[in-house]
């Protein structure tokens, strides 16, 4: 029996339940590098930070694309063809689509680019704190990779 969770899934997960897998592995993959870099390198943590703060989550990329196509489809509307006033149209169908199912066309094509969600940033930013310690004792023993594993595990 379908549920209205087939249709609307989660705010946290609809995206990532709308990437493909291989998609969704190689940016978590990414992210264990990147935190296994900064577990061989503590010093690197502030400004990783600094990084992941200044970094467009994927709702952020769709709404500023999503923005600009309309804009533009209202603009060439007015001044060269009324049917350029089709695309604004489409383009807030699509948003709509997004926001209620968590996928809409340019969403595999900015995660295949490697946009993240606000969740993956935040859980990347959270393993970070971890292992700086920001939480208790940080993680000890093992090799860069496993303590960023561990960390992962432990923002999750």
């Amino acid at each position: 029996m379908m549920t209205h969770r087939d249709f609307i899934p989660d705010t946290t997960e609809r995206v990532a339940a709308r990437t493909a897998g291989h998609v969704n592995r190689r940016i978590a993959q990414q992210m264990e590098a990147s935190v296994a870099r900064c577990a061989d390198r503590p010093d690197r943590i502030a400004r990783r930070l600094a990084e992941l703060d200044r970094e467009w989550d994927v709702e952020r990329a769709l709404e500023a694309n999503a923005a600009s196509l309309a804009l533009c489809g209202v603009l060439l509307g007015v001044t060269a063809d009324r049917r350029f006033l089709a695309l604004p149209a489409l383009v807030t169908a699509f948003l709509l689509q997004h926001a209620v199912q968590g996928w809409c066309p340019p969403l595999p094509v900015l995660r295949r680019l490697g946009i993240r969600t606000a969740t993956e940033i935040a859980r990347e930013r959270y393993a970070l704190k971890y292992l700086r310690g920001d939480f208790g004792e940080p993680p000890a023993g093992g090799t860069a990779p496993e303590r960023a594993r561990r960390a992962l595990a432990a923002a999750h």
